[in-house]
């Protein structure tokens, strides 16, 4: 066992969630009222406001706990800031807070959601004319200043969790910047120009200095305020319970077999309360799931009161769901995690956690034009936010699995996304808003000039920018209006030429979500003699294809029964016998909606190729043509744009086939270079549909 060593740490905080067994909707409503007075941030409401209003730049350190998300937005509303049809809106990292905080505060306001409150979201908008607190991610606002460059509906836009520092929170805190700075300069020359006239702004509205409130759950706010030019800033408690820090006292060098040791140090030796492990992946997860229910039975019959249970992206949400049940009475849960229980949700009962110290992280290398997955430290942020999750609810212990002086050694944050992602949407975001100097955008952490230069590139050759770098007319102008990384924007486009738009659009959906795939330890043939059904020969987008279509038709012999509730539930059964991934399929059909209405409006065609394929491959081939890969002599592949090499990864239908040409989606380092998503092509195609960058060899 881990021999562990006591050291010091205090997390935060109670959860928002009222009792869900209030006996009646009076109750309800008093036990909400009486949660929201006794948030430690209701207590300073009148002092934020008057900050507000003489501040037009505020920065908030809010711990966790304090209420700074849910109740700051209702005392704005309150103080007058929404009058006049003015919105205040507030922007999130991740789309599932957005979501859930918003269906939390309209349960506050007892407002139906999307009416006073709402949220946006990319694909799926659930806001009304009457809404004013408008919840949305970072990158749903910044697509609103594509069509409103002053945000003109805003009097008050706050960015929260901007501590997390993604490639979207950079660029929206240089964007809002400059809005602020435009909107101010528009106000006064109007106000000296008509002696006090008004301003208008997107469709006629008024347009009034914006209020700029930058949120952050990070103890040091200082970068922040100097970005800002000196911002005040201002700290608001959270509510604590204590949580007992414990290190090894040396190293581990097997961080999963550390984790179950301590699994069962704490359920031999401490009291009640449920244990939250963080892993990195579903292979860690589940192999710790079949060990643990393995040692169970090597326990005296009394002490296997222990319970697994599994939470990470790629799950089903209706298994996702389980971990926020209470355990059978005299049960113990242990909650196997990767981050994604880190900060977007909160599972009730957790009284120990423990922290292995490591995370998968994605970092790309334009030069190669390839994304690695690597086993990586947390930071101390991390660490920290995860240690809390013991304090939530009641003092709590974390177990951390490395000493003390090796959290000593973490960097103090996660590396800013924006000098690890490929910036190509983020500059064609920023050309569509007419800001051409990239180089001298006022990022608050500049990314390489190699990211700029490659992304740029990347661009031209997709035809969105014209060789001096300008925006593309019409085509970049419609890459930008599709909330998607460009490569897609611009096979959909292509698609609508090649008159297999129909079968672009689910394809592109597909891509867009987690693994369509459930493969579960304890029926995995089952699950694989089913994906053979759906597998096609020709590739993985066919694949995908085939199991929309087939969910399709099987939903069109039950049109009968068309009520939401009756179609989920058939779908949710349907993807439960074919072994499919049924949020994954619900979120592809949405996002097709939502796209097939954007490319509507766009005036685009939506036509089918039917059975024949080949159109669509030949589409394929001029959409991916940036990431195709030709076989090698010894079964390898080289990627021809950067000469990589690398291999089909064993989840692809073609793993086996070894097609002469293929293109991919997807081009990943773990323990090999893998390509993934791909579909087989004729390497001619490519000198016909993109003589730009292949020519053909005399």
């Amino acid at each position: 066992m881990p021999s562990m060593a006591q050291g010091e740490a205090k997390s935060s905080v109670l959860s928002n969630k009222p009792n869900p067994k209030s006996p009646s909707r009076f109750s309800m409503r008093q036990k909400i009222t009486e949660h929201r007075k006794s948030l430690p941030i209701a207590s300073v409401e009148k002092r934020l406001i008057e900050e507000v209003q003489k501040n037009d730049i505020l920065i908030i350190v809010g711990e966790t706990g304090s209420g700074k998300t849910t109740q700051l937005p209702q005392f704005l509303f309150n103080a007058g800031f929404c009058r006049e049809g003015k919105m205040v809106g507030i922007s999130q990292p991740r789309r599932i807070a957005a979501m859930t905080v918003a269906k939390r505060v309209a349960e506050e306001c007892d407002v139906p959601l999307g009416q006073k409150v709402g949220y946006s979201v990319r694909f799926d908008d659930t806001t009304s004319s009457s809404t004013r607190l408008k919840y949305m991610t970072d990158g749903f606002l910044l697509r609103e200043a594509l069509v409103d460059p002053l945000l003109s509906r805003y009097s008050v836009i706050i960015v929260d969790e901007a501590h997390e520092r993604t490639v979207h929170t950079d660029v929206l805190l240089a964007l809002l910047k400059k809005v602020q700075r435009d909107r101010s300069k528009a106000v006064n020359e109007r106000s000296s120009e008509t002696g006090g006239g008004v301003l208008r702004g997107c469709q006629g509205r008024k347009v009034s200095p914006l209020k700029l409130i930058i949120m952050s759950a990070s103890l040091d706010a200082r970068v922040f305020s100097e970005y800002y030019g000196g911002a005040k800033a201002l700290h608001v408690q959270g509510r604590q319970f204590p949580v007992n820090v414990l290190y090894t006292v040396h190293p581990e060098t097997d961080y999963v077999d550390a984790a179950l040791v301590t699994i069962f140090q704490i359920h031999m030796e401490e009291k009640e309360g449920d244990i939250l492990v963080f892993l990195t992946g579903q292979d860690e997860i589940e192999s710790v799931e079949r060990l643990v229910q393995e040692r169970l039975q090597h326990l005296p019959e009394d002490k296997r009161m222990l319970l697994p249970m599994t939470i990470f992206a790629g799950l089903p949400s209706e298994q996702q769901m389980r971990v926020f049940a209470p355990a059978p009475i005299g049960f113990r849960k242990v909650v196997l995690a990767t981050n994604i229980a880190e900060t977007s949700i909160t599972i009730p009962g957790i009284r120990y956690v423990v922290d292995t110290g490591v995370v998968k992280a994605r970092t790309y290398d334009p030069n190669k034009g390839m994304e690695s997955l690597d086993v990586v430290p947390t930071s101390k942020a991390q660490a920290l936010q995860r240690s809390g999750r013991a304090g939530r609810e009641g003092p709590g212990k974390c177990f951390r699995l490395y000493p003390e002086r090796e959290f000593e050694k973490l960097e103090d944050s996660t590396k800013p996304e924006i000098k690890r992602c490929n910036l190509s949407n983020v500059i064609l975001q920023l050309k569509s808003l007419g800001i051409d100097d990239i180089g001298g955008f006022d990022f608050i952490d500049k990314p390489s000039r190699g990211a700029i230069v490659k992304a740029l590139e990347e661009l031209r050759l997709l035809g969105a920018l014209t060789d001096d770098g300008k925006l593309e007319k019409p085509v970049g102008e419609q890459m930008a209006r599709l909330p998607m990384d460009p490569v897609y924007s611009r096979a959909l486009i292509l698609a609508n030429q090649f008159n297999c738009l129909e079968e672009m659009l689910i394809t592109v959906a597909m891509l867009n979500v987690e693994s369509i795939f459930y493969d579960p330890r304890e029926k995995r043939e089952e699950a694989r003699t089913s994906r053979n059904h759906f597998t096609s020969v020709e590739g993985d987008h066919l694949t995908y294809l085939s199991v929309y279509r087939e969910l399709n038709e099987f939903l069109e012999k039950r049109k009968e029964e068309n009520s939401e509730a009756k179609v989920d539930k058939i779908m949710r059964k349907w993807c439960k016998d074919n072994f499919v991934n049924s949020r994954s399929l619900k979120h592809a059909r949405d996002t097709y909606r939502q796209i097939r209405g954007y490319v509507e409006q766009m005036g685009f065609n939506v036509s089918s190729c039917g059975n024949d394929m080949l159109e669509y491959r030949r589409c394929l081939a001029a959409s991916f043509f940036l990431k195709a890969a030709q076989r090698q002599m010894d079964g390898t592949y080289r990627a021809l744009e950067s000469g990589e090499i690398v291999h089909i990864h064993p989840i692809s239908g073609l793993f086996r086939s070894k097609p002469e040409c293929v293109v991919f989606n997807e081009l990943m380092q773990t323990t090999k270079k893998y390509i993934k998503n791909l579909t087989r092509i004729d390497p001619l195609w490519l000198a016909e549909l993109a003589p730009h960058h292949y020519k053909t060899e005399e």
